[in-house]
């Protein structure tokens, strides 16, 4: 996605453009509007064809997301350069090349969340809980940032083997059990 020129750099007022940098909801909408597939549905008597309803539907949300996640992970990041009498916004590094309409775009990094930082207001991940079997955003790989974690074990009680009496009471065992616990270092 192409970002026009901030507006203190247009040289005459004119309508708004669709989609600014600044704007997170628009790379979200153009993914949405590309993700449109048409679904059909087909009535009549005993499964006959008489008649096909269709309409534009969104494929599955993981689809759209994992675009997404891919298009974030290439983003790239771009620099205000003046050219002329306007300020255009071009890629960082000028050796890239030039940035497709369906690419994302940023001006600034995000922060490393990875580290405490009460400015942007991140309390870090050290002594977060973590799953070590997990390959998701709770793994331990991804959430202590290489740093490692440390294992630990925690004795659980909890209510088991419960029993409804009738009319009006549930009577229930106290079990204890050893789980295993991953935080960050």
């Amino acid at each position: 996605m192409r970002c026009p020129p901030p507006p203190s750099a247009m040289p005459s007022p004119g309508p708004a453009p669709l989609a600014t940098c600044r704007a997170a909801p628009a790379g979200l909408s153009q993914a949405l509007r590309a993700s449109l597939e048409m679904k059909c549905k087909c009535h009549g008597v005993s499964g006959s064809c008489s008649i096909r309803t269709c309409w534009k539907g969104l494929q599955e949300l993981r689809d759209v997301a994992a675009d997404l996640k891919t298009r974030y992970l290439s983003a790239t990041k771009v620099v205000h350069r003046p050219m002329g009498t306007r300020k255009h916004l071009v890629p960082k590094d000028l050796d890239i090349r030039p940035i497709k309409d369906s690419e994302l775009v940023y001006l600034q990094s995000s922060p490393d969340f990875c580290m405490k930082n009460e400015k942007v207001g991140s309390h870090g991940t050290q002594d977060r809980q973590c799953n070590k079997t997990s390959n998701g955003s709770d793994s331990c790989d991804l959430m202590c940032c290489g740093r490692g974690y440390n294992p630990y074990t925690d004795r659980v009680v909890e209510r088991c083997h419960c029993k409804y009496h009738w009319c009006c009471y549930v009577t229930c065992r106290r079990c204890e059990r050893m789980v295993e616990r991953y935080v960050c270092k």
